[in-house]
């Protein structure tokens, strides 16, 4: 049988489908897919020939490719013709997963414009502040969202009424074409990401970035159907949130491209809920966070009430996920277990730097696995220089994947790049027989159920409240979702306040998910150092 080296030599050698050569990519000489497309646009107009086969599916709506594109077309019909958008300008997302969301995207990059994936969990705070760092000249939200974006200055088109009116009253309407030639280094999506100053930064992907992310996946597909497995008939679960690149770029731009169906699950996550829809749509792949595989898991005996037979394929992902997890889920869903991988990636380099296959990680269960094609992992030390194998050091990125940078924020992109390409993710970590095994991701990173907190901006927050005077925040362990938040809060000479005043002060301007759900409230400082830093490691929960 052929091994997966072999596969990965033949498919890429010189005039191979999935020939890999090196070109400039911005000033520097990078590894590249000679055959790519060069805009999102060529994916678009491609996926028509996929006519009546099922692209999105909800429970309530079967959408077929040619359906797609037409809805597409009729929305940016009106982007162009109403909104006046054309190329560059940005267009805003902001709703929870639904069909409308996937379609605004399209029609976005479409028209060489750029699609803003907004967090659908921000509090209004933060969701003026991505208006106000990317100016969009509109905003594609559900209700919920419009309503809290009232007042913003943004024309709003709604995921519930406006764009299904825009579907029915411009049917037939032609894709317009973009007023100048899209670049495959133009700007296409900004997702956002937090940062250590307490304010999310844009992550910026080109055309470019977004490709190369599908290509990965097509070079894994063919990788597959060499070695034996071939990737036919899939059907893939979507739950995760759409403004992230686990559900955008690596699925749901993805399915597009291979002619696949995305399932989505509407709604709040629910475990029984979702294995109904993975039941009845006989779901064969599902990439999932950590805490979605521990509510299989908790299911235990009941997991027997539910038809899975379809699902051959687990991954998981967006954020770290235990051995002991692992092998629970290899057990609960023994024909599906046996697929579970895991990659290591970044908002940042818009799909996997490294992917660990189900043998490797089944051997090593601490792995991430080996760096994908066309892309360099290096670990390197404060100074910036490559360290033995063994050694750790900080986690440095580069090939043709990675973002241009973080929107409006030179500073934030000047500090996270190193000289010829390279990017500092801030995660520490060490290289193994090829196989990159992570100590800590960027050293104060929350990552609760796969979404980034930092505590610098909860305790911003925190801090703004009257009664305190200074706080420190830091992840604990939680069974549900990896880590928690908590938060210890010194207070004034003589203020009082409970711990229900902090949870609704801190909620009026953070996501939910970023409130602490553990306090601790006192008047002793904090730990410092000789420079007066608090000692963040000194900090201690009682």
């Amino acid at each position: 049988m052929t091994t997966r080296e072999e596969a990965v030599a033949r498919l890429t050698a010189p005039g191979a489908p999935y020939e890999i050569r090196v070109e400039d990519v911005r000033g520097e000489d990078l590894e590249v897919y000679a055959r790519r497309q060069h805009s999102l646009r060529e994916l678009l107009e491609a996926s028509r020939a996929f006519g009546d086969a099922e692209y999105l599916v909800t429970r309530e709506r079967r959408i077929s490719f040619a359906q797609h594109h037409d809805e597409v077309a009729a929305l940016a019909h009106v982007l162009r013709t109403e909104h006046g958008v054309g190329k560059g300008d940005r267009v805003a997302l902001c709703a929870a997963n639904c069909p409308e969301w996937i379609v605004g995207f399209w029609a976005a990059v479409s028209l060489g414009a750029v699609a803003v994936g907004m967090n659908s969990m921000w509090a209004r705070p933060e969701l003026a502040h991505g208006m106000e760092l990317t100016t969009p000249k509109v905003l594609i939200a559900d209700a919920a969202r419009a309503r809290m974006a009232d007042g913003m200055g943004v024309p709003v088109l709604t995921v519930e009424e406006d764009l299904p009116r825009i579907a029915a009253a411009h049917r037939g309407a032609a894709l317009p074409e973009p007023d100048g030639e899209i670049a495959e280094d133009d700007p296409a999506v900004i997702l956002f990401t937090s940062g250590t100053t307490g304010r999310a930064k844009g992550a910026t992907h080109s055309h470019r970035n977004v490709i190369a992310a599908v290509w990965f996946h097509l070079l894994n597909d063919a990788i597959a159907a060499e070695t034996g497995f071939p990737q036919v008939d899939r059907r893939f679960l979507l739950v995760t949130p759409l403004f992230h690149i686990a559900a955008l770029h690596n699925l749901a731009v993805v399915r597009l491209v291979v002619g696949d169906t995305a399932v989505l699950h509407l709604g709040r996550f629910d475990i029984e809920q979702v294995l109904r829809l993975v039941e009845s749509e006989r779901v064969t792949n599902w990439g999932a966070m950590p805490t979605m595989l521990s509510r299989i898991v908790e299911l235990g005996d009941r997991l027997a009430d539910f038809d899975l037979s379809s699902l051959r394929s687990i991954s998981v992902g967006s954020a770290p996920s235990s051995p002991e997890l692992k092998e629970a889920l290899r057990k609960a869903l023994p024909g599906a277990g046996r697929s579970l991988g895991t990659t290591y990636g970044l908002t940042e380099s818009s799909t996997a730097a490294t992917l660990a296959l189900a043998a490797e990680l089944a051997a090593d269960p601490s792995t991430v696995g080996r760096t994908v094609p066309t892309m360099q992992v290096e670990i390197r030390d404060t100074a910036g220089r490559p360290v033995p194998d063994g050694v750790e050091g900080e986690i440095h990125l580069r090939g043709a994947q990675m973002m241009l940078g973080y929107w409006g924020n030179p500073e934030a992109t000047a500090a996270s790049t190193a000289p010829h390409g390279w990017f500092r993710t801030g995660d520490l970590g060490h290289l193994a027989d090829g196989q990159l095994h992570i100590a800590s991701r960027r050293s104060d990173l929350i990552l609760r159920g796969g979404e980034n907190v930092y505590p610098a901006e909860v305790e911003d927050r925190i801090v703004a409240h009257p009664a305190v005077r200074e706080c420190i925040v830091m992840g604990i362990p939680d069974p549900d979702y990896g880590q928690g938040v908590a938060a210890v809060v010194v207070l004034h000479p003589g203020a009082q306040v409970s711990q229900e005043e902090l949870c609704a002060h801190t909620l009026a301007g953070l996501a939910r998910y970023k409130v602490p759900t553990r306090w601790q409230i006192t008047l002793e400082e904090l730990p410092r150092n000789a420079t007066g830093k608090v000692n963040r490691r000194d900090v201690r929960l009682v």
